[in-house]
């Protein structure tokens, strides 16, 4: 077996177990193009930290061109690609650590920072490209790309918030997107980010790309509200005392 056949089988065997039922786009493309790279990047020695950096790269060269070219179909299909593969890569990074034994609280922090710089600017970006290169200007159209920035720091710093407040009491870090069935996986797309990606090859079209757009914001602000709901009973069940039947100790707490 070659050695990226080597690395590739041994990323297979290593995938997060409650990736079922996490966003389809997020499971099926991303992780298997993530795998990919994380394999072709453990034989040209690039580190996990390495991996996160290029991720950013793609990332910021896709916002520097929506921001700057026109919006013209060819735009659109380069802001895409960049965003794909930057996502492809925010993947690759976790799985190479695996490959490499484990990552580090370092390098889960710049992936973090790296990924709440994506989700607060992409937007952000939107709004000021809608601006420049299309009639978009002095239209409410502008608050569509404000909301999905709320959207998305929102349900970003929700998710951390959620695992850390869990972690503080010994419970396992899960997301809400997290676990389930294929068929959630599929209900889930809209949420994903790599749809979000994909949508940009509408950006020659401006109406059909705002029409898109915002679908994509009315079902990340359901998701959001859902979720929100969801954590917040996880966290107030956090709260109540635990109980057991009489005669039996619990563990860490001291016995009469």
């Amino acid at each position: 077996m070659s050695a990226f056949g080597d690395s590739w089988g041994r990323l297979a065997a290593a995938q997060k177990g409650h990736a079922r039922g996490a966003p389809a786009y997020s499971v099926y493309v991303n992780r298997r193009i993530g795998r990919a790279l994380a394999a072709a990047a453990h034989q040209w020695g690039i580190t996990p930290d390495g991996a996160t950096g290029i991720s950013a790269l793609h990332t910021f060269g896709a916002l520097v061109v929506l921001v700057v070219a026109p919006a013209q179909w060819w735009t659109g299909c380069l802001v895409a690609a960049l965003l794909v593969l930057g996502y492809a890569w925010d993947s690759a990074d976790g799985q190479l650590a695996r490959l490499r034994g484990g990552g580090s609280l370092a390098g889960e922090w710049l992936d973090h920072f790296v990924d709440a710089f994506k989700t607060a600017s992409l937007h952000l970006c939107v709004l000021v490209a809608l601006w420049w290169h299309t009639d978009a200007r002095d239209t409410l159209w502008l608050l569509v790309p404000l909301a999905y920035c709320v959207v998305g720091v929102v349900t970003f710093f929700g998710m951390l918030l959620n695992d850390l407040l869990k972690g503080k009491k010994g419970v396992p870090s899960t997301h809400a997107r997290g676990g389930g069935t294929a068929l959630r996986s599929l209900i889930l797309v809209p949420t994903d980010f790599g749809l979000l990606c994909l949508v940009f090859v509408l950006w020659g079209a401006p109406p059909l790309f705002l029409a898109a757009y915002t679908l994509l914001l009315i079902a990340n602000a359901v998701f959001l509200a859902a979720a929100a709901v969801k954590w917040h009973r996880e966290i107030r069940a956090l709260d109540l005392p635990v109980t057991a039947p009489a005669g039996v100790a619990i563990t860490g707490v001291p016995g009469p």
